[in-house]
């Protein structure tokens, strides 16, 4: 077979198979008529002979096979075969009680010593059975089968060995049963892979849901990092701002273009945040270049914009921080900013923060201190900035802890884990 001609089989292949799918539709909507329709195409092949020929068995074949046979009147013979017959209406409904009708039939019509072509309806019984009933009666209905095997075997002894007869008649019997219990068993993996597809889509959808509402949870972190630190920043330089007016107004300028630069960097930091949730019809991002996510060489200008919100800061570091990853510095990132927007909401005037950063033995230790009140209101009472916290330093097998200072004022320390996965620094 050449290359064309398999590239050419392929829409007829589409054909039947779309051809088989509109059948097993219309079966499923409408049963009866498959059932119906294997009654009529038995009766027509099977049973009309008889009927035609009043008697199939009384003549046909070479001498050496024709055996005697009950000749039986028009009336007795369409009563046995409406018994082998009209039972296989229900053959997928009730494959037992079909099979059992037609088995009894056929043993009656072989004790009266007649033979039909209608017969062939006990094997399709028997295959009915295989494909629809219960595996656990299939053991009685091959015995109830031998039996019946074993009565024809005999009968027809006077032309054929009981062997032969017996070995054909029990080839017959294993195809139909080997037959329906094929089909039962691809029905069965087919039935499998398509519970199979339909959970790997609901799985999918599940993870698509899950991955949809941990981006959300990430953005509205950020968010409320972004704009709860920028604009404690802004609030602070405006009422720093409005009181220097009359005093100094050189200050009272410095402070609205500290304002200024502080709201653009929130909004150049909001545009990239944001940026991920624009869908892809939308086209790409045409505006302006966006910063990296920040770090902790960032973390001099954030210290710088709470400096000219009349904050003191002390800041260090300890250890190789530059060369940590990505994610981590935006981690500690996230946590100085926290801490320090909580502290420039409740601080005094003359409050002093200590900021230290310390990278050592697989650990990275964070960790904001100042001089203001005890209790800042909204950290001991677990508020979103806290439980933020808590979250990213989860990410990394960190925690974080929050609390008076020994010395007088607010705590915030945090500790990351920085062992890579697999335990190799």
């Amino acid at each position: 077979m050449t290359t064309d001609d398999i590239s050419g089989m392929g829409p007829l292949v589409a054909r039947l198979s779309r051809g088989g799918q509109r059948l097993r539709q219309a079966d499923r909507n409408r049963p009866w008529v498959l059932d119906t329709a294997v009654v009529v195409l038995v009766f027509l092949m099977f049973c009309l002979p008889d009927l035609i020929h009043d008697g199939a068995g009384d003549g046909d074949g070479p001498p050496r096979f024709r055996v005697a046979f009950t000749h039986l009147p028009v009336a007795g013979m369409l009563a046995l075969q409406a018994g082998l017959v009209l039972p296989l209406l229900w053959r997928r409904r009730r494959p037992l009680a079909a099979f059992g009708v037609i088995a009894a039939v056929f043993v009656l019509q072989w004790s009266l010593d007649a033979v039909l072509r209608a017969d062939i309806a006990l094997f399709i019984a028997l295959y009915s059975l295989a494909l629809h009933g219960r595996l656990k009666q299939l053991p009685w209905a091959c015995a109830a089968m031998a039996g019946a095997m074993v009565l024809v075997a005999v009968r027809v002894s006077a032309a054929m060995s009981v062997w032969d007869a017996l070995f054909f008649l029990l080839s017959t019997t294993t195809a139909a049963l080997a037959l329906g219990l094929m089909v039962r068993i691809r029905r069965a993996q087919l039935a499998g892979l398509r519970e199979r597809a339909a959970r790997l889509e609901i799985e999918r959808d599940q993870r698509s849901r899950l991955a949809t509402a941990t981006e959300r949870t990430r953005v509205a972190r950020e968010m409320h990092d972004i704009v709860g630190h920028n604009l404690s920043v802004m609030i602070t330089l405006a009422d720093a701002g409005a009181y220097a007016t009359d005093l100094a107004p050189e200050r009272g300028k410095e402070a609205l273009q500290l304002i200024g630069d502080t709201g653009r960097q929130a909004l150049g930091e909001l545009r990239r945040v944001l940026g991920v949730l624009r869908e892809a019809a939308d086209g790409p991002w045409t505006g302006p270049e966006l910063s990296p996510q920040p770090g902790i060489a960032d973390i001099d200008a954030l210290c710088a914009k709470v400096r000219a919100a009349g904050l003191e800061v002390v800041y260090r570091t300890s250890g190789d921080v530059d060369a940590l990853d990505s994610g981590v510095q935006l981690t500690a990132y996230r946590i100085v900013q926290e801490a320090l927007t909580n502290t420039l909401k409740h601080a005094d005037a003359d409050t002093r923060v200590h900021l230290a950063i310390i990278e050592a033995d697989t650990r990275l230790t964070i960790r904001v201190q100042d001089t203001g009140p005890a209790t800042p209101p909204g950290l001991h009472e677990e508020g979103h900035g806290l439980v933020g916290m808590r979250e990213r330093a989860a990410l990394y097998g960190g925690t974080v802890s929050a609390g008076p200072a020994g010395g007088g004022g607010w705590s915030v320390e945090a500790v990351l884990d920085l062992t890579p996965q697999g335990g190799v620094r």
